[in-house]
């Protein structure tokens, strides 16, 4: 262990203990000088207005939880998906109830303005836009016949199913196959980067388990793969969200490590953040603000790290503002929020509930109004 970890550790723990404390450190790599980074004390809230259950949903439909949440490149509207109505993992899916899973909304009325999806997914995890407003999402399950689910499906802005990468119900570890892949992303030259692997952050994973990142040509010809399940850096325990700053750089959220990990676009790891907590969702605006969304910490995984939203710059290890959650019972003083965060060209934020946070949100996606600048 670097001595700067030892001492970013130690800082954690007394900023744990002391907002004064935290609030008087100072530097590169250290918490924010605002306020505990941990508890959230003491920094600003961006976006304290807080719209609860917000998006439309069809007649007769009831909201299942999401993960996965964007912004659409070309006309700043909202992209996310939920689970067919399904309130957790197991029983009811987007293969039994095959309605509609994949939403656009509008950023301003949370009016639906696209919908499509049925048929094709059994449980969505991760989703993405790409630069031409194309829809890319991962399902990470798969369904009881084996037909559906550990692949990466590419729709275009109006539904149509252009591409599908992996084998259809089929889990593996070889190139062509995933084992319940997390989320996607595409860079500039078109490379699709997948987060392959969600069991890898439990004690005992199951065997087959996976924790990679995975390349693919822009035409989904596999060219490279990085990383198995451990604590190394170039390990992961669950790669869960991917996000690309202004220099190209892949950000990992490997929650089951309570880091956020580095790479250039070939696999080489180039540094790690410590200050986000137990992370689900990334998100990179285009002024280089991270935004780290946790909704994991808890009383037995990662005690007294507060779930929330952590907001700070992509070059530092430094958390700058923070987004409060939702009140739990039995996470006393953590509370609960989203898997999947999203930010518009307003700063206002979106967070998509996961099976942890949906019943106290009160829907599948809730809007934080950002204060006007």
């Amino acid at each position: 262990m670097t001595p700067r970890r030892i001492g970013l550790l130690a800082l954690a723990a007394l900023c744990a203990a002391s907002t004064a404390a935290c609030a008087a450190s100072s530097g590169a790599g250290a918490p924010s000088a605002l306020g505990n980074p941990i508890s959230g004390e003491g920094l600003p809230n961006p976006a304290p207005e807080v719209v609860a259950n917000w998006g439309a949903l069809p007649a007769g439909r009831r909201w299942g939880t999401s993960a996965g949440i964007d912004i659409d490149p070309i006309d700043g509207h909202v992209w996310a998906y939920e689970r067919c109505g399904a309130a957790g993992f197991g029983g009811e899916n987007c293969d039994t109830n095959q309605v509609d899973p994949i939403f656009k909304f509008d950023r301003n009325t949370g009016e639906v303005l696209a919908n499509f999806g049925a048929g094709v997914m059994v449980t969505p995890h991760g989703i993405h836009v790409d630069a031409e407003g194309n829809v890319w999402v991962t399902d990470f399950a798969a369904n009881a016949d084996g037909t559906k689910g550990h692949q990466v499906h590419k729709f275009s802005p109006t539904g149509e199913l252009l591409m599908s990468l992996g084998a259809a119900g089929q889990a593996g570890s070889a190139p062509g196959q995933f084992n319940q892949p997390n989320d996607v992303i595409t860079a500039e030259d078109g490379s699709i980067f997948v987060a392959d692997g969600h069991s890898g952050q439990n004690a005992d994973p199951p065997e087959g388990s996976t924790g990679r990142i995975m390349k693919f040509a822009p035409d989904g010809t596999f060219l490279m793969e990085w990383g198995r399940i451990g604590p190394r850096h170039g390990e992961f325990r669950t790669p869960h969200a991917l996000a690309f700053d202004s220099a190209g750089r892949l950000f990992v959220a490997d929650r089951g490590n309570h880091r956020i990990e580095i790479f250039d676009q070939d696999g080489n790891y180039l540094e790690s953040r410590y200050m986000f907590g137990r992370i689900s969702g990334l998100f990179i605006t285009e002024d280089d603000m991270l935004y780290a969304i946790d909704s994991e910490s808890s009383p037995t995984n990662h005690p007294n790290w507060v779930n929330g939203v952590r907001i700070g710059p992509v070059d530092e290890d430094r958390v700058t503002a923070f987004i409060p959650p939702f009140e739990r019972d039995d996470r006393i003083y953590q509370g609960a929020a989203g898997e999947g965060v999203a930010v518009d060209a307003d700063g206002n934020v979106y967070a998509a509930e996961g099976p942890n946070s949906m019943r106290y949100a009160g829907g599948a996606f809730t809007k934080y109004v950002a204060v006007e600048r």
